[in-house]
């Protein structure tokens, strides 16, 4: 044995900031391949959200503390290996389990099979711990634990014949056989624990169905030349009584019909607009889009803001935290009065979407007359899976769907932002884009987040964003102070609970700051 070397259940001082742990094996052909994971725990031995759990499909916690760093081929063998900053740590983290699980066959396949505790700033070797298996498909080799203020390692050893599923539903990650994409909205996901996909077989249009056309305007008809006045004869001197002449009798003449006068084309932003297959909506939804455009109109005119148009994007976080807001139809609700926002602004009415979790992902756009069928498909939260390790798409999916395991369910809010600018420079349009994207927080990149709106300064894009409860939203809600900027060209605001907010102050918060920062972009030649 090494002075490092440590037998099971043996425990020591970790003494280093930052570690990396590192799995270890050999093993050739038609042996199985094995990955590294860590869960992170509180004192009750229980992980707080899925979002604690880190391996090959969510290879960074939130926090930054835990990261999966990835395979290396040593020699005859392999490694995984996970990172550590024990800094970085949140309080309510008590321990971290260092686990693996063998794809394809078991433990007792492979050689060499050993865990290695590292000094990440050094490499020096800090702990080696050689296990046995044989039947196993999951091992928790060692876990980091915090005790009396100082942070030690245990080499633990314990193995788990039902493989990275029952590793993790032992310390409360909800895992079951892999799920379908069938479901109705905010319906439970057995595969992820959180909300899964509505399958839009509800309510949906016949396929080939053709929109009724919207009748055009009559075209306006040119006004008629006035006759201009007679012209008085000059005055020579005293006017003589006028000559009384017999009555004669003249017929009347028939009136000379003239076209109806068009009405005048509504100025956009003064008037609710009506829009192409907005008949086709049910009765209720089509009421409620009639008043809130009214109210849009109202919250544009009150801004100084009529006759501004723009188009229009939605951005939805679908985060694991959102999973509540997903399940109890508020992110449907939101989608469905945003709405109203894009028919009054957007020149065709329709938006284009997003939804962004670990990763973004771009949604059909959503088009007025089909908004039903559209919050049935397209409103999904994230999910976790631990199956999942090929690209093929989940069997089931409808056309337009995303698969929601390739979202995953951590907040990288910087990777959606630069997909948008990217459309929005790939797509030109005569308009400016307003973007109104809706997160529940949870924000953690923010140099990345910075780095991107300030880059996104000179472009053509004003980023509305709208908090979902009271939570952390780093440099969204600081963005107003920061330097370096010629206009401001974000808006922020949160609120505990947007289903008890009236349509007219939603409306009038959301577009405070659209109608001057517009003003200022034309001034700078932006837009």
């Amino acid at each position: 044995m090494t002075p490092t070397s440590m037998s099971k259940g043996a425990n020591l001082p970790v003494a280093a900031q930052e570690v990396q742990v590192v799995l270890g094996w050999s093993g050739g052909s038609g042996t199985p391949d094995a990955d590294a994971s860590a869960l992170l725990l509180r004192a009750d031995g229980r992980v707080r959200d899925d979002g604690d759990f880190v391996f090959y499909n969510q290879p960074r916690h939130a926090s930054g503390a835990v990261r999966h760093l990835g395979k290396r081929r040593e020699g005859d063998g392999t490694t995984d290996t996970v990172g550590v900053d024990l800094r970085a740590l949140e309080p309510e983290i008590q321990r971290v389990v260092l686990g693996a699980s063998a794809d394809g066959g078991t433990f007792g396949q492979l050689s060499g099979l050993r865990l290695r505790l590292l000094d990440a700033a050094t490499g020096r070797e800090l702990a080696l711990f050689e296990m046995e298996a044989t039947t196993e498909t999951a091992f928790i080799g060692g876990e980091l634990y915090l005790r009396g203020g100082q942070w030690k390692f245990r080499a633990v050893g314990q193995g788990y014949a039902s493989g990275l599923a029952g590793l993790a539903t032992d310390f409360g990650i909800s895992v079951d056989e892999e799920p379908s994409a069938s479901g109705g909205r905010g319906s439970k996901d057995a595969g992820s624990g959180v909300a899964g996909s509505g399958d839009g077989s509800s309510g949906a249009a016949a396929p080939g169905t053709t929109p009724p056309a919207v009748p055009p305007r009559p075209a306006a008809m040119p006004p008629s030349t006035p006759m201009p006045p007679p012209v008085p004869a000059p005055s020579t001197g005293p006017t003589p009584p006028p000559t009384l002449a017999p009555p004669t009798f003249t017929p009347p003449t028939a009136p000379v019909p003239t076209a109806p006068s068009a009405p005048p084309a509504p100025v956009v932003g003064s008037a609710p607009r009506l829009i192409k297959g907005e008949d086709r909506l049910p009765v209720d939804m089509r009421k409620r889009l009639s008043l809130r455009k009214e109210q849009v109109a109202v919250s544009l005119r009150k801004h100084g803001a009529v006759g501004v148009t723009a188009r229009v994007v939605i951005v939805l976080d679908a985060s694991g935290s959102m999973a509540f807001l997903y399940s109890k139809g508020v992110v449907a609700d939101v989608v469905e009065r945003m709405a109203a926002v894009a028919a009054q602004l957007d020149d065709d009415g329709e938006m284009q979407a997003w939804t962004f979790a670990s990763n973004p992902a771009r949604l059909p756009d959503l088009v007025l007359g089909d908004l039903p069928e559209w919050l049935e498909r397209h409103v999904r939260v994230g999910e976790l899976t631990l199956f999942r390790r090929s690209k093929k798409p989940r069997k089931g999916l409808l056309p337009g769907q995303v698969d929601m395991r390739a979202v995953g369910i951590q907040n990288e809010e910087q990777k959606v932002i630069a997909e948008v600018r990217t459309y929005v420079r790939e797509h030109p349009a005569v308009d400016p884009t307003l973007v109104l994207f809706f997160s529940d927080g949870g924000v953690h990149r923010n140099k990345e987040i910075e780095k991107e709106l300030l880059e996104a300064v000179d472009e053509p894009i004003f980023w509305q964003f709208v908090g979902l409860g009271r939570s952390n939203y780093g440099v969204l809600e600081r963005f107003d102070t920061l330097p370096g900027r010629r206009v401001d060209n974000v808006g922020f605001f949160a609120v505990d609970d947007i289903s008890d907010v009236p349509d007219p102050e939603l409306y009038d918060r959301l577009l405070s700051e659209f109608p001057s920062w517009t003003r200022e972009a034309r001034r700078l030649g932006i837009i």
